[in-house]
């Protein structure tokens, strides 16, 4: 692969006008032929299409089916409801609700009314990415994959949404509340995990193009190509593209972004296949300021980064040129250039009538930097290596000098490489269903914070920070942080699920253990604290039971109950030279702080009932934690503190019930009651230890109740949603709350007529914040008690967007 800096600016520049030249004039053609050909009594209606349930481990694809205004999967809660019958917690996001969101949308705003989930976007598009919580279980503490490959980061298990999938080649999204899949391949899920599975190729041949457009000057064009059935009908791959851009809700810039998703299937029989899939995304996007209470009351809502640069300094040789920091920092040196390549094969074989094997390698790639980079850097703060100190000088300015101090671009740049193997064997053994397996990765983080510098626009020399770095008088780069973690991780799990009753009851039982080694090196940096060169290496790892029952009362009753323990090693960053947890004890370092894994113990009691009004699911919930981590985060330096909140017990219910069509109308409905409560004090300092014992766990709201209600005909529907988030501690001191907040989103659709040369023309329209509510969510978890400062995510605007797609067959 290339450098990435040497193609900044570059990639898919004239595809995307192409495509979005070619979306306008065939979507705006089709739009008068099926203006004049509405009265056609003989139009077919909205085909259906399969919107199936994501597995388990979400290690499968779907198939994308035709447009749909209502399919099968709006058969049931209007696409966010499926049957379950697993002995534990799980909601399902179909396909048929997928296809009605914008087209930019990411998994946290689709998941975004399911029981339990509190959610918010950084802006409607969802284009910069945003925040998710499940039970009081924080993103970083949930397990994400895609087709089964696990996408949290590697070293901070951080997830972000916007570099996934398309939603146009999503069919579906499954959340484990609590019980973390057994087969699933992570070692920092204490709180369940998130699935997502993409749409399989299509079986015929053809080419789909879709346009969006909307406010702030949302623009995405997409085009997907669909080989069919060939080689004896054995294969069939897709491959698709996209460009989305849009302007940020408050202040100047803009997120940009390009994608690729490809996929294949090979079937070698009815039995033997092989499923390949890969991901690439390009974004850059400069960011949103995220304000405190104080800079929120002083700035106003719409306070963000400067919008002129504040300018360097003539140089003179001989006077001190100190150039002012600037507060906020000016946009265009607030940005997050990111690359990232999600790819897997997936192998699966029957090896008897009663064996399968299924072997998985896959491989993740990502580089990018993030956080605000405009730093001012002093002219004699180079590392002297000899000393462990900075205070060696170099003319940054050119004026002859090292009396200086000059605005530089600097900020944290991460490289991960990532690749891993799941071998997973299924067994049938007369009513037993044996699952064993084996996961293995070997993910190679390398995090440096180097410097280049600013132009008189204030431009960095170039925003990937790779080309021209700085250099001090010894050669070497500039650098405010070097690490390495290298995160071994591996894994084996086994189950057996047991069918009794002519399966009315199952009962299933299993284990897992994972294993992680963190090596974590810092090569001495001119970073604070950072000027020794120190290597730490520790091994975490657990022994985790689950088991769950299912007992079917009669065709429409459900009852079961599951344990599941959950397990989540400490953060790379937690051996960083800034965390205070590494100390040097004759001449080694040492680990003394108290980092240690997070453990959860999850037990869940439901009920399942169906109906002809539709179906309804209910649980009641208690988990107790142990050594739960809280990481204090600040979005605006990029910044992450490591703390042990020590034990967390966290108990309520949550209640979901979606209804079958009734004369056009349909409806979706959860509800969430969520108690989290600190059982021990928390000791900042060998003087200080703050009483947190009995207060709420701070970003996790008590009530979380979801609504979406839909009226639908065969070639057009119309859908309201809306969710209540209660208000929310924002530290372990409960002394600052975000307040509760409701928001409401409309969209409807329109499919018109095929033609000779097109099928499935469909207009679709989304609205989200209808009633442009203003609310704040906080970015971490804080101490509290004059520790630290909480900033929040603001809650964006009012958006406006239309979307027009046809298939060319």
């Amino acid at each position: 692969m290339n450098d990435l800096h040497t193609t900044a600016g570059k990639p898919f520049k004239h595809p995307a006008l192409r495509l979005s030249m070619i979306a306008v004039h065939v979507l705006l053609l089709q739009a008068g032929v099926a203006h004049a050909q509405s009265a056609d009594t003989n139009a077919a209606p909205a085909a259906p299409a399969a919107a199936p349930a994501a597995s388990s481990s979400a290690s499968g694809t779907s198939n994308i089916g035709t447009v749909t205004i209502t399919g099968d999967g709006d058969n049931l809660g209007t696409g966010l409801m499926v049957r379950e019958d697993e002995p534990k917690t799980r909601s399902t996001v179909t396909r048929a609700e997928i296809e009605k969101e914008r087209a930019t949308g990411n998994v946290f705003q689709s998941i975004g009314l399911l029981p339990g989930v509190s959610t918010y976007s950084y802006d409607a598009s969802g284009l910069f990415g945003g925040g998710l919580s499940i039970r009081g279980f924080n993103s970083d503490q949930i397990g994400f994959t895609i087709n089964g490959v696990p996408v949290n980061d590697s070293g901070s298990f951080a997830v972000y949404p916007q570099e996934f999938l398309d939603n146009s080649n999503t069919c579906g999204m499954s959340v484990t509340q609590g019980a973390t899949d057994l087969d699933a391949p992570h070692v920092g899920s204490t709180g369940g995990n998130v699935s997502i599975v993409t749409c399989e190729p299509e079986n015929e041949k053809r080419v789909r193009v879709s346009q969006t457009v909307g406010g702030l000057n949302l623009t995405n064009s997409f085009v997907r190509l669909d080989s069919g059935r060939f080689a004896n009908d054995m294969a069939k791959i897709f491959v698709s593209y996209s460009h989305a851009e849009i302007d940020k809700w408050k202040g100047e810039g803009k997120a940009k972004r390009d994608h690729v998703d490809f996929g294949f299937r090979l079937d070698l029989n009815k039995e033997n296949y092989v499923t390949g899939t890969l991901n690439y995304n390009r974004a850059i996007n400069n960011n949103i300021y995220n304000p405190s209470l104080a800079q929120l009351n002083q700035n106003g809502y719409y306070g963000d980064y400067a919008s002129q640069f504040v300018g360097h300094l003539p140089p003179v040789k001989g006077t001190a040129q100190n150039e002012a920091s600037q507060s906020p920092a000016y946009y265009k040196l607030s940005q997050n250039p990111f690359e990232n390549v999600i790819a897997s094969v997936t192998g699966v074989f029957r090896l008897t009538p009663t064996t399968q094997v299924k072997i998985q390698p896959y491989y993740w790639y990502g580089f990018g930097t993030g956080g605000t980079q405009q730093y001012v850097l002093s002219e004699t703060g180079f590392l002297n290596p000899a000393t462990g100190k900075v205070g060696l000088g170099k003319d940054l300015n050119g004026d002859g000098d090292t009396l200086d101090k000059i605005i530089v671009a600097n900020s944290s740049v991460t490289r991960t490489d990532r690749p891993g193997i799941t071998t997973t064997v299924t067994q049938q053994l007369g009513n037993h269903q044996i699952q064993a397996g084996v996961w293995f990765e070997r993910a190679v983080h390398r995090q440096t914070g180097p410097a280049v510098l600013v132009n008189a626009d204030g431009t960095a020399s170039d925003i990937w920070l790779q080309d021209n770095q700085i250099t001090g008088p010894t050669g070497q780069p500039y650098e405010s942080r070097n690490w390495k973690t290298v995160s071994t991780s591996w894994q084996f799990f086994a189950a057996d699920s047991i069918s009794m009753l002519a399966d009315k009851l199952n009962v299933t039982a299993g284990f897992r253990t994972p294993h992680v080694r963190r090596d974590f090196t810092n090569f001495a940096n001119e970073g604070s604290n950072s000027g020794t060169s120190y290597n730490v290496v520790k091994d975490y790892n657990a022994f985790l039971p689950q088991a769950g029952v299912r007992y079917s009362i009669d065709d429409a009753n459900q009852v079961y109950a599951s344990y599941a323990m959950n397990f989540r090693a400490p953060p790379n960053f937690a051996f960083s030279p800034t965390n205070g947890n590494v100390t040097f004890v004759n001449g080694q370092a040492t680990v003394t702080g108290n980092v240690k894994a997070e453990t959860s113990n999850v037990y869940d009691i439901g009920y399942r009932n169906e109906s002809g009004l539709g179906v309804f699911s209910g649980s009641l919930f208690y988990v107790d934690y142990k050594n739960r981590q809280a990481t204090a985060y600040d979005p605006n330096l990029n910044n992450s503190v490591y703390t042990n909140a020590g034990r967390v017990r966290n108990y309520g219910f949550q209640l979901e019930f979606g209804t079958v069509p009734f004369h056009g109308w349909s409806a979706y409905a959860s509800i969430t009651n969520n108690h989290s409560r600190q059982l021990d004090n928390l000791q900042t300092s060998a003087t200080t230890t703050m009483q947190t014992s009995g207060k709420d766990y701070p970003l996790d709201p008590s009530w979380l109740l979801g609504l979406s209600i839909q009226y639908a005909q065969p070639k057009w529907y119309v859908r309201a949603q809306t969710k209540f988030t209660a208000r929310q501690y924002a530290t372990l001191m409960n002394d600052e709350v975000a307040p509760s907040y409701t928001t409401v989103d409309l969209d409807a659709g329109y499919r018109f007529n095929n033609t000779f040369f097109f099928k499935n023309p469909t207009v679709r329209v989304n609205v989200s914040n209808l009633f442009n509510r203003q609310y704040r969510n906080p970015s971490s978890v804080q101490v509290g008690g004059g520790s630290g400062t909480v900033y929040y995510y603001l809650g964006a605007p009012r958006l406006l967007s239309v979307s027009l797609s046809a298939d060319f067959q």
